[in-house]
């Protein structure tokens, strides 16, 4: 596996940097910053969860806010991807296209490398690289929901087993590592969120939907 992605990697001529310069740069394009800061006047990262994402930008600018950021973030993933296709550089330049353009959205430059999570980038560069792909991460985004009932725990869930898909679909092993990379990053930028999900579960607090609940003592 590493020593054909060494050889894809070499490979990788001026249309290519191009290519991954460009993702990375929309990437960097933080919707929910911008658009916080210019209905607000205040930094998105000082409020809420503290990250410059849909989500976060929900929780102040309400259903509206949080809409036009996920669209947004999730059309410039789609682009990243379109481009290398457009220029026929092949899956794995496409691939590139899509770990860059993640990592700058997560990690944007004029921002301090403080971004948003990259979930909707994630879907958007996902959904125009492999449709089939996209179906099965949203299938198993469902299928994990109904047994959890938790939204982050699921998503992650999904983003996690995203190379087990490659993998079981029989996907050449560069796609496999960049799957990986994607996922990496994704639950990378969710450290947080998964520590608490996971004091939460030890802790009881998220229940399976077949779990019964203690019955009460009686007196």
């Amino acid at each position: 596996m590493w020593l054909e992605f060494i050889e894809k990697v070499t490979l990788i001529n001026y249309q290519v940097i191009m290519v991954i310069l460009a993702s990375y740069g929309l990437g960097c394009f933080a919707s929910a910053f911008y658009l916080v800061r210019w209905r607000t006047g205040r930094d998105i990262r000082s409020i809420g969860s503290g990250t410059a994402g849909a989500t976060n930008a929900g929780r102040i600018l309400g259903v509206p806010g949080f809409t036009v950021a996920f669209l947004v973030d999730f059309v410039k993933g789609a682009l990243a991807v379109g481009l290398a296709r457009y220029l026929e550089l092949g899956s794995w330049a496409m691939i590139l296209a899509m770990v860059a353009v993640v990592a700058g959205h997560v990690w944007p430059v004029q921002l301090q490398f403080r971004g948003g999570k990259g979930i909707a980038t994630s879907l958007g560069a996902i959904l125009l690289f492999d449709g089939w792909t996209a179906l099965l991460l949203a299938l198993g985004f469902i299928l994990w929901f109904l047994l959890t009932r938790n939204f982050t725990f699921s998503g992650l869930l999904s983003f996690a087993i995203c190379p087990c898909i490659f993998i079981g679909t029989r996907q050449p092993d560069f796609r496999v590592l960049g799957s990986s990379l994607l996922a990496f990053m994704v639950l990378i930028a969710h450290r947080n969120n998964l520590r608490q999900e996971w004091r939460r579960w030890r802790s009881g607090t998220i229940r399976m939907p077949t779990d019964k609940p203690a019955s009460k003592e009686v007196k």
